[in-house]
Order: structure tokens, then sequence, then C-alpha cells
């Protein structure tokens, strides 16, 4: 590990977090590197490190603090290294392990083509996290904001985000076009246009898989009841369609005494209900047009039953599977509808990552938006916490930002520091300042009655609330 990075040096009262056989070990005076961030990330942070230093000496009564320790990205490394992610900013995210991070602007004209995206691939941040919840108060544009209670589980590094693209009318993009024309498609009717500009949208069973094990895990930690897998697979069969096939491998190889599939619930609920049901019987009930079907697919089906009884009937008969994590899976566009109108039928969702792009703003904009959504990239030793909103840079230095988006991410560190006392406190703080009235101009403007404050006089009353 380095002594300094970026020229400064690292603060002599703090330690570094420390990650070895799948644990991490913090101790009590963790150096922790942020990024401030461009725009209003300047305003969003100052409000929000005072918050998060008020509740670590409040819960610990100054036994523990955090050692925050500055590193660069964004406008202000691009000013200070004419670089806008130095090679030691990455370093010390990587040495340092957890760290946080403000809203970061996309440079223009090439290069990066996103900060962000490159933090994540560069440390293997596979997993996109982001908690969805209603706190009391905020104003919402659906009648029942209150059953909005999700997690989702981003894969982070595949899909079309995995920056495998060429323009229209390079000589890349006509090569490819040809290649696939010509070898992939020749002996079909299907071609691309050869004024197209091509992306490539790679999906594997190792990212799939680490990511759903993740989205798993974190059930069995949390108690929470329901993953549900998020896929186009009835269109993308071989990359979509395959997430969905290589989740539910996870689900019934890797947790089998923790996980029960919906069919699988089905076909036992069946057995609970009537204990003399025959396997056509039981057939005939979870495909109500089966009649119509060949031979072929009754046989299939009467197989999967009889495998399903014998292999979990002991284990999870009896109504034991309701107290297992119920895996399932949904249509992606469905979903959308269905955090609408029946949100407390979910509690986590595992997406690819474009879907998982789309859902997870969805989601926000029920209980309050992106002001105030917290986020995280994980990977295997590694976690980044960040806000999810842009960097407004009209807004920047007129301290009026809501800050709520930097200080719950911070909420997700300290939890997933282990500091939970003081996580809780920030969020209780901030919801009782919320329903006193007191908010930035995003939410005044929505709530009847409301005091419209500052980012730093925001932050000041949740402090005073502690």
């Amino acid at each position: 590990m380095q002594s300094t990075y970026n020229g400064l040096e690292l603060p002599k009262d703090g330690q570094p977090i420390q990650y070895a056989n799948g644990q991490f070990t913090i101790p009590d005076n963790p150096i922790i590197p942020f990024i401030e961030g461009d725009g209003t990330g300047r305003d969003i942070w100052k409000a929000s490190q005072r918050v998060f230093d008020a509740a670590v000496e409040k819960a610990y009564g100054g036994k523990r603090s955090i050692k925050w320790f500055e590193i660069y990205a964004g406008e202000k490394a691009y000013r200070q290294f004419n670089n806008w992610l130095p090679d030691d900013s990455v370093n010390a995210a990587r040495d340092l392990r957890v760290s946080i991070k403000g809203p970061l602007t996309t440079p223009v004209g090439g290069g990066i083509r996103s900060l962000n995206v490159a933090l994540r691939q560069i440390l293997d941040l596979y997993s996109c996290v982001r908690p969805v919840r209603y706190y009391q108060g905020v104003p919402s544009p659906v009648k029942h904001p209150e059953k909005v209670d999700i997690v989702i589980f981003r894969e982070n590094t595949e899909d079309v985000y995995s920056g495998v693209e060429f323009k229209q009318g390079t000589p890349d993009a006509a090569k490819l076009i040809s290649f696939l024309n010509t070898e992939m498609l020749g002996n079909t009717k299907k071609r691309i246009r050869e004024d197209s500009g091509v992306g490539i949208k790679p999906i594997s069973i190792f990212g799939t898989k680490r990511l759903v094990r993740y989205a798993i895990k974190h059930a069995l930690e949390s108690g929470r009841k329901t993953v549900t897998l998020v896929h186009k697979g009835n269109i993308q069969k071989f990359t979509e369609g395959a997430f969905r096939e290589w989740g539910y491998e996870v689900a019934t190889e890797e947790f089998r005494e923790h996980c029960v599939t919906e069919r699988e619930s089905w076909i036992l609920g069946n057995v609970d209900a009537n204990p003399n049901i025959t396997i056509e019987e039981n057939a005939a009930l979870i495909e109500p047009g089966l009649e119509f079907g060949n031979q072929a697919f009754r046989d299939a089906l009467y197989a999967e039953i009889k495998q399903t009884l014998d292999s979990i009937g002991k284990t999870h008969g009896n109504g034991a599977w309701k107290q297992k994590i119920l895996v399932n899976d949904r249509i992606a566009d469905s979903i959308f509808q269905q955090i609408i109108i029946r949100p407390s039928d979910y509690s986590i969702l595992a997406t690819s990552n474009l879907n998982g792009d789309y859902i997870s703003d969805a989601a926000a904009a029920q209980v309050g938006g992106l002001g105030i959504a917290p986020g995280a990239n994980i990977g295997d030793g590694y976690a980044v916490f960040e806000a999810t909103h842009g960097t407004a840079p009209k807004y920047a230095d007129k301290d009026v930002i809501n800050p709520g988006s930097v200080i719950l991410s911070g909420v997700m560190l300290l939890d997933f520091i282990g500091w939970k006392e003081a996580a809780k406190m920030i969020e209780n703080a901030m919801e009782k300042t919320i329903q006193q009235k007191f908010v930035t101009y995003d939410f005044e403007r929505q709530t009847a009655g409301a005091t419209k404050v500052g980012t730093s006089e925001f932050a000041t009353r949740i402090i005073g609330n502690m």
C-alpha cells in the first residue's frame, strides 16, 4: 500500500480496512476515501460528511471515527492533474477497499465514456445495489408509496454496458456487419442493415451467477423472502433468457436448503392441498392448457413434477416451502407495472445491467426520486457507495440541492461496515426532519406547509434530530 495518493498522505490516525477469506475487518478508525463529486457534489458532500461524523460520534461516544481521505475524479481531477480519473485515485479505492462518491460528470469529446462505469469495470464492482423504500413525509406521485420496499441487485459489468460497440460508417462496423451477414446469417433471411451502428450484448454464466448468488445471500442475511429474476427472455432467449435459467440454477443447486422456485411451490402446494393428487392431476393444475400440448410436452411436465417431489418433497413439503426464500421470475416490461400496482409482492430484484438501470430509477420515482435514492457498487473485497443522480451544474455552489442520496448512500456504507447504530440514527433523524417539513426546494414545492431550507441547513436539522 502506498503512503501517499495524488500527493496526499494518508491520515496518520487512521487504519485501512482489511479483507481476507471473503471477510472485511473494520478498525475503529477506518480510512475511507471520498470523491466529493462535480457540480452540486461540492455542496452535498460537505453537508453529508457532517451528518456522518455526527452520527458516528453520537452512536459510539468517540470510540469510533471515520478518517476521511479525499481522492480525485471528474472535473476537480482534470483541473489539478489533467486527468479525469488518476491512477492514484483508483489505487486508493482499491487499497482502502471501501469508498464513497458524489455525482461525476461524463467527459465530453472522447476518452472515458463514463467515470462511473470505469470505476465499476476497473474494480470489478459487479453488483449495483439500489435499496428503494419510503420515508414518511416524502412527497410521492403514487397513493401508497409505503408499500415499496425493495432492493435491486443489478449486474454491473456486462450486457450492453460492456462498451463493445462500433460506430456507423466506420471500417470496424462494416467489417463486423459483413461477417455477421455472410458468415453467421448467410443461410437465413436475417440481415443487419449496412448503415447500422452495432453493439454487442454479452451475458455470461459467471457474471450472472455471482450476481444472483449475492442477491440470494442478501435475502438470507436480511430476512427477505422473495428474489425475483428480471429478464426479457421471451425475446432475447440466449442472453436474457439464459440469465433467467442460470439464476434458477444458482438457487436450486447452491441454495437448495433455503430456496423454492415458484413452479416448485405450485407443485408442493397442490400436494399439500390434496395428498392423494396424481402427477397428471398436478400437471393439469400447473398448466391449464395441458390437453392442447403434445405428448412430449406432457411427458416433460410429468417428469418435472416427479423430479420435484422426489428431490424436495420431504424437505420442502407439508408447508415447509412457505418458510423458504421464493425465487421467481418476471418479464422486464411487466415488472414496471408490477412495482406500481403490486409493489408489496416484491422484495429483491436480480436483474441484468440495462434492465436494472431502468427499473432502479422507476422504483425510486415512487418514493421521492433520485434526490434521495442511494446506491452502491460492490465486488469481492471492494465497495463504492454513490449518489445516484447527476451533477446539476446550474445549481452548484448555491446550497440548495437535496443531499439525501449521498446521506443514504452513507447509511448503506455504515451498514456495510457493521456500524448499524450510526446508520439507523441517520435514517431516523432524516425521516423526522422531513416529517417536520424542513426540506430542500425539491420537496418543499410539493409539500403543503413546508419550510424550504438549504443543503447545509437540512443537514444541520438532521444532526439536531439525532
